[in-house]
């Protein structure tokens, strides 16, 4: 009696840690079940994303003949003839200049006015900084396409239309992305630094310029990734303000490639892939600032 009384509770130890044993192993099986599967369905997902590149990239080295044959598969010769054409013009390298001449000082003043907004936010809260966040939150929900007709109005009346300068301007609304985007880094940043410069007599600017800027540096190469890729990418914005030849950008060119009535598809093609390749260089440069500035201010501290 006393054994067996003895026993039941080693016996029920034991049954109780082989079924603990195999729910452990239950849980790391299905782990392992539901990892495989999120890599399949990223693998998948990547593919389908892959499809239209692929087909872009192959068919700018065919000719229009094996591309309606063979849309997909490799090129029986590769035709490197769309490419040299595409720059034989020349226009292609002027819309290259005006591209990066356009996106610079784009991105360059978005950055800026977004900054010196957040800091001024940052720096003195009142009333009136309260209701111009509420106006910049308004003017960030509004749509760019309803604002296209006023927009051109008052750049007609004031003589930018159909230059790069006018088309810089319209990219300072972006401002009120890169604004977004910052001043919810700089509320993570010690104010106890910026009140020790104060009482050091440091000016505004100067402690924007010495010390704001230095910490916010994560934030705002995201920012700079972020607004660089839309202001390269942009069709809308040119395609309404710039109807000149010389002064058109990348994208327009690609555009243009496409005909009324017929169109060269491995020569739009290869315009297409010189347009995309320094914007995914850039990216592929800089994409580990991109998650990497957007975490760094989601926690305090």
């Amino acid at each position: 009696m006393t054994d067996s009384a003895l026993n039941i509770p080693y016996a029920a130890r034991r049954e109780c840690l082989g079924r603990g044993g195999r729910k452990g192993m239950t849980l790391s099986q299905r782990e392992a079940a539901r990892s495989a599967l999120r890599s399949v369905v990223v693998l998948a997902l990547a593919l389908v994303c892959a499809i239209p590149l692929w087909y872009i990239v192959i068919n700018s080295f065919k000719t229009t003949t094996e591309m309606a044959v063979n849309p997909l598969g490799l090129p029986r010769q590769w035709v490197f003839d769309n490419y040299t054409t595409a720059f034989s013009e020349g226009t292609m390298v002027r819309s290259f200049a005006n591209t990066i001449i356009v996106t610079v000082a784009g991105v360059a003043f978005q950055v800026l006015i977004g900054s010196l907004a957040a800091y001024g936010m940052i720096l003195r809260r009142s009333f009136f900084t309260s209701f111009v966040g509420v106006l910049l939150m308004v003017a960030f929900v509004i749509p760019g396409q309803a604002t296209l007709i006023p927009l051109y109005r008052m750049e007609a009346s004031a003589g930018l239309v159909n230059t790069l300068e006018g088309l810089v301007v319209m990219y300072l609304g972006g401002a009120v992305f890169c604004y977004y985007l910052i001043v919810g880094y700089m509320r993570t940043l010690p104010f106890e630094l910026i009140e020790a410069a104060r009482i050091d007599g440091a000016s505004p600017w100067r402690i924007y310029w010495s010390i704001v800027l230095p910490l916010i540096r994560p934030i705002l190469t995201t920012v700079v990734v972020f607004q660089t890729m839309g202001t390269w990418n942009d069709f809308m914005t040119p395609n309404v303000f710039i109807s000149s030849a010389e002064l058109k950008t990348v994208i327009l060119q690609v555009y243009n490639a496409v005909g009324q009535f017929t169109t060269d598809w491995p020569s739009f093609m290869a315009t297409t892939v010189i347009a995309l390749v320094p914007i995914f260089i850039f990216f592929v440069l800089c994409q580990k600032w991109i998650v990497s500035g957007l975490v760094a201010g989601s926690v305090k501290g």
